[in-house]
């Protein structure tokens, strides 16, 4: 199944790039659009999220990629003082979408939600992590294809539907990515995209996108910090 990704003015890039699963495209089309901005955010600075608050997220975890996780703490000391909390080894991963607040999600619906994803989920794939370009609130690496993680994505929206959530939101607007520090305070960005543009000629790194968990997530200072629930394993081809 192919899954075209539309264009969205919330999304980061709002368009997509003209070739999805082409690493090229991909690469060239996320730092063209983190070559736009003029400002770095304080990612933290989000509405809702409390020191209290708890939501069930899909995300592809990559804690055991040991070669991800070299290149991206290499990436990381290039960034060290330029306001950025460094995400540690083991919090990479790439966000799928919210399941719901903790509060608003009962047990028998998280049952049911994971009954519904062990049932046909598509298959296990290898993509590319490719460095590096950013958003407005993060450094992070493009992902490369994009259609294992939007079918992977849609059959988790799918499921989250049939249990009675609202989805984890909608799968053409997804923006695959893993980031790898988060801005902590409003600057100019353009030293962030002078420091950035040093780290575009290392080697993209081949991942598996081979799981999906499903995660409680809580927020402590300067970082996401969650409990996996239930790993959700992609059959091999």
């Amino acid at each position: 199944m192919r899954i075209d990704p539309a264009a969205d003015p919330t999304a980061f890039p709002a368009n997509p790039p003209p070739d999805p699963d082409s690493p090229a495209s991909v690469a060239d089309h996320d730092w063209a659009a983190f070559q736009n901005i003029d400002s770095m955010t304080n990612h933290w600075d989000r509405p809702g999220w409390t020191d209290a608050t708890r939501a069930y997220y899909w995300l592809i975890p990559f804690a055991t990629s040991a070669d991800l996780i070299a290149q991206a703490q290499q990436c990381q000391q290039v960034l060290a003082g330029m306001g950025f909390d460094a995400i540690d080894r083991t919090g990479l991963h790439l966000t799928l979408g919210r399941v719901g607040l903790a509060e608003d999600v009962d047990q028998q619906q998280l049952d049911r939600l994971i009954d519904l994803a062990e049932q046909n989920p598509p298959p296990a794939a290898t993509a590319h992590a490719i460095p590096m370009a950013g958003s407005r609130g993060a450094i992070r690496y493009s992902i490369a294809p994009w259609t294992p993680v939007l079918r992977l994505h849609h059959h988790l929206d799918t499921a989250a539907r049939a249990t009675g959530l609202l989805g984890i939101g909608p799968t053409p607007s997804l923006r695959p990515h893993v980031g790898i520090a988060y801005s902590h305070r409003k600057q100019p960005a353009g030293p962030i995209q002078a420091a950035v543009a040093t780290l575009r000629d290392l080697w993209a790194v081949t991942v598996r996108i081979d799981r999906a968990a499903l995660v409680l997530q809580r927020r402590e200072a300067g970082a996401y910090r969650w409990e996996t629930l239930h790993e959700l394993l992609l059959p091999d081809t």
